[in-house]
């Protein structure tokens, strides 16, 4: 990746809104979500010729979304996977164009994830089990919760993580989307609230959970050549790792030491080939299916030790004003679930300097930076993001911008 360095950037982003109750299909939502990224890159059908999906349990194939658009394909390809697909596919749309395959590629995700497949079971589709799950279930692991839970006890065990501290990264997300207008969750909250909150799967409480939601999101990717003649100012991609894994990632607890994410083989490659430390990150957007996720990630690609995940998400560092926020439009914990995809829009608006929140000229890139409730969440003078994408702790993807 590294002879690609700032060849590719990232053009345009678009979203629908963010709600339990879509009434629309998975089509409807894929297609807006389409329109508004081409809509802010100022792109026409006839300017994109590429397209990436996710899918799990629901979604709509790209043939028909871009039919329906009026976008004729030189390639594309419809995936499934977990929460690390969204950066995967931002390396993949990179290759395909370097590759002469296509010029400007479409990534997309959409999903009535509360309403019709529901990761639990409990929405209009039920989940079908395949594969490893088959064998799992047996044992009563059938939820993420449940799965990842073994490694969460363990590092509490080797290295005194406290609930109280894995609860701070639920409190801290909840004050950055307070000042996200599209936030679903606007509340902010208190450890004590998260640790009031009924046991779902220990050490995990309610509120050390994700939301669940239905919407689509987009993220258009092209040369960085082509970028300087669109509208936005470019997110420049840096370095891509995608979908690396542990030497055992199914029955992930299985295989020692748990307690660490595949990000300890992805973190080395991808510093490397985009010729940056973690230590020069402005922004990070680790993956919050749990609280406990994103202290995994940051460990593994050395923001901190092995161990120090709990210091380092109650010390300040990952608030808005501290040295390096995270998830500052509220992750998966607070703003919306997408598979990580909000995560790479938000840190595309981070480096635009263009992030909505409640500052009355935030379309003009005037901010206060007053990070006050239903204030301000843009970061003074950001100049580099990284996304760490989850999976599993087994499995995970990463992407580095710069503007």
């Amino acid at each position: 990746m590294s002879n690609l360095k700032d060849k590719y950037a990232i053009v345009g982003v678009g979203e629908t809104e963010y709600s339990r109750n879509s009434g629309r299909t998975t089509r409807a939502l894929g297609m807006e979500a389409i329109r508004n990224a081409m809509r802010d890159a100022g792109l026409e059908p006839g300017e994109v010729d590429g397209m990436l999906s996710y899918h799990g349990n629901d979604s709509t194939d790209s043939l028909t979304i871009a039919g329906d658009l009026g976008i004729r394909l030189n390639f594309y390809m419809d995936c499934s996977g977990g929460g690390s697909s969204t950066e995967a596919l931002i390396g993949l749309a990179t290759g395909a164009i370097e590759a002469g395959m296509c010029e400007t590629v479409v990534v997309f995700r959409a999903m009535n994830g509360y309403t019709e497949a529901r990761i639990g079971g409990t929405g209009r589709q039920v989940p079908v089990y395949t594969g490893g799950a088959l064998y799992q279930g047996i044992y009563g692991v059938n939820s993420a919760a449940q799965m990842f839970a073994a490694a969460f006890m363990r590092h509490m065990f080797e290295h005194g993580t406290t609930s109280e501290q894995i609860a701070n990264v639920k409190a801290v997300h909840s004050r950055h989307a307070s000042n996200n207008p599209k936030a679903f969750y606007k509340e902010r909250v208190t450890v004590q609230d998260v640790l009031s909150s009924r046991w779902i799967t220990r050490p995990l409480h309610l509120l050390d959970c994700c939301v669940e939601t239905d919407n689509g999101t987009a993220i258009i990717v092209t040369s960085a050549e082509r970028a300087r003649d669109l509208r936005q100012k470019p997110a420049y991609i840096m370095a891509v790792a995608g979908r690396t894994s542990k030497r055992k990632a199914n029955y992930h607890w299985s295989y020692a030491p748990i307690t660490l994410h595949s990000g300890q083989y992805a973190g080395p490659r991808i510093f490397a080939n985009a010729g940056v430390t973690p230590e020069d990150i402005d922004v990070t957007g680790a993956y919050d299916a749990f609280t406990f996720t994103p202290i995994f990630q940051l460990e593994a690609y050395g923001f901190c030790e092995p161990g120090g995940g709990g210091d380092y998400v109650t010390n300040g560092t990952i608030e808005l004003g501290g040295k390096r926020p995270n998830n500052t439009s509220g992750g998966h914990l607070c703003e919306v679930y997408t598979h990580g995809m909000n995560m790479v829009i938000e840190n595309v608006r981070q480096l635009r300097g263009l992030v909505d929140d409640y500052c009355p000229n935030w379309a003009a890139g005037e901010h206060t930076y007053d990070y006050s409730e239903r204030g301000c969440r843009q970061v003074r003078d950001v100049e580099l993001t990284a996304n760490l994408g989850w999976a599993s702790p087994a499995i995970g993807s990463a992407l580095i911008m710069h503007n």
